[in-house]
């Protein structure tokens, strides 16, 4: 079969049957251009010509440009899971990719806000206007811990009654229930009444057109609400998430209940946010382990 309409196909089954995001599609579908661009440059044009040295010579090539660990680590899976799914439908026999070791990452701790900045800066009150849409912005992604994928396209129907909870797709089209903090609430609320009472249907947070603001533009909206509220740092949507996840594991340790909230299929995903301070867990151990009488922190 040749390799560039297998790649096609390939693609068709991840929106089709995986229901892929446009932006995992966008994603492994550059990876694997770029992979047949190295392919065809070798003569080889069909899946089966394909072997382990022509997927290191693609990495090979690709670390040659500069490119990080943590981008050739996506381009190999992305590799391994084309090959993977030509395996299952019988096309070849092996994947090429599967003995092909990928570039050592070290996994860096997600950057998240102090809790005390953070919370001085949501305590400041709003000016009206659209200055209210990017206060409850930022409320609603700190109080639920959602994905920018999440928030963007919300209507107003994803809420409950009270607004005390919000339904929402994550990866994979999986739904999950968030419970909203009452700040959150009170933030959205606020917005709401500004909007003239929206229909159930509406954006929760339209632009200009009607339509739900762009990504691009609810991270511009935080950054000038962080801006405004005396926020220091880089700002971002996914760093809100990583706040709502360190601050309740901080306080918590639930790692299970965590994992639930984020939406994460697997435990060791939530696991990098277990970077709790050393001297709060040691003051735990000396209050509750019956033999650490006497030590001292």
């Amino acid at each position: 079969m040749a390799l560039g309409a297998a790649i096609d196909a390939y693609l068709d089954h991840l929106r089709v049957s995986r229901r892929a995001s446009p932006a995992t599609l966008a994603g492994v579908g550059g990876d694997l251009q770029r992979f047949l661009e190295t392919a065809l440059a070798q003569k080889r044009d069909t899946v089966s010509a394909i072997d382990v040295h022509c997927v290191r010579a693609h990495l090979a090539r690709r670390r040659r440009l500069g490119l990080s660990a943590v981008t050739l680590r996506r381009e190999l899976s992305s590799i391994r899971g084309f090959f993977r799914e030509q395996c299952r439908l019988g096309v070849i026999a092996a994947n090429p990719a599967s003995d092909v070791q990928g570039p050592k990452v070290r996994r860096a701790l997600p950057g998240t806000f102090e809790r005390d900045a953070l919370q001085h800066a949501l305590d400041q009150p709003p000016p009206e206007g659209i200055a209210q849409r990017d206060h409850a912005l930022a409320e609603l992604f700190y109080s639920c811990g959602l994905r920018l994928g999440e928030l963007q396209p919300l209507r107003w129907v994803q809420f409950d009654a009270g607004m005390t909870e919000v339904r929402v797709l994550g990866k994979g089209g999986k739904a999950r229930v968030v419970p909203v903090g009452g700040a959150a609430r009170r933030a959205l609320e606020r917005w709401r009444v500004s909007l003239g009472e929206p229909s159930a249907d509406s954006p929760v947070f339209p632009g200009r057109a009607g339509a739900a603001l762009s990504r691009p533009a609810i991270a511009v909206a935080l950054r000038r609400w962080a801006q405004r509220s005396g926020l220091a740092g880089r700002v971002h949507p996914h760093r809100f998430r990583h706040a709502f996840a360190s601050h309740l594991l901080e306080a918590s340790s639930d790692l299970r209940a965590v994992q639930e909230l984020l939406g994460h299929a697997n435990l060791a995903t939530t696991q990098i946010y277990t970077h709790l301070d050393f001297d709060r867990l040691a003051r735990v151990y000396d209050a509750a382990h019956p033999r650490a009488t006497g030590r001292k922190v």
